[in-house]
């Protein structure tokens, strides 16, 4: 069947994730995402098939603009770790108020008890690993992070203190989740950088 034209499946994606963050799991059908873009529903069930096949192409997209993000933060920013902050920052863009975070976590949650789900969910963590992996090693080459740094051991313990940055601050429920995030990257990275550096990060 041709597929219908006017609104691409990228415009259709963005929407579902918004969707997501408002209404959670519960709320997200593909009536609710056909009403935020203009379309009607079943426009979504030729594309998509289900709720369930328009959760694994949003993964599917997800995983790659988690890589390319990562590459357009890193060439917008003059150094590894100004692009680390940053991109902490913007990956977590969508969770605006604590219960977007929910919402977002609630799909998280249920991407770990679906095979086809987890194995996006994997891949996109995989990649976001990479790419602070990648980022910490160029900080660690340059002079910004102390050599002898252990850029994959580091990029574990970053990625914690995202989720768990998250966690906490929509549990709390003080100040701006962008500086819950600085503050808390700057802790984990404290220890690793040059004496000259150690008060830079949490600014940039």
């Amino acid at each position: 069947m041709a597929r219908p034209r006017g609104v691409e499946d990228a415009v259709i994606l963005r929407a579902a994730v918004r969707v997501m963050g408002r209404a959670g799991p519960a709320g997200l059908t593909l009536a609710a995402v056909a009403r935020e873009v203009g379309l009607a529903p079943a426009t979504l069930v030729q594309r998509f098939g289900s709720k369930h096949g328009l959760l694994l192409a949003l993964a599917d997209r997800s995983e790659t603009d988690a890589s390319e993000m990562a590459g357009r933060v890193r060439r917008s920013h003059g150094s590894a770790l100004e692009a680390l902050a940053a991109l902490t920052v913007e990956s977590m863009a969508e969770m605006t108020t604590p219960e977007t975070f929910a919402n977002h976590l609630a799909f998280l949650c249920m991407d770990l008890g679906d095979p086809q789900l987890y194995e996006r969910a994997l891949a996109i963590h995989r990649t976001q690993t990479r790419a602070i992996e990648d980022l910490l090693a160029e900080a660690a080459g340059t002079g910004e992070l102390r050599a002898g740094t252990d850029a994959a051991a580091l990029a574990r313990s970053v990625q914690a203190i995202i989720a768990g940055a998250g966690l906490t601050w929509a549990l709390e429920r003080e100040g701006a989740l962008e500086q819950r995030l600085r503050h808390e990257l700057h802790v984990v990275l404290s220890p690793h950088l040059p004496s000259r550096h150690a008060h830079d990060l949490e600014e940039s």
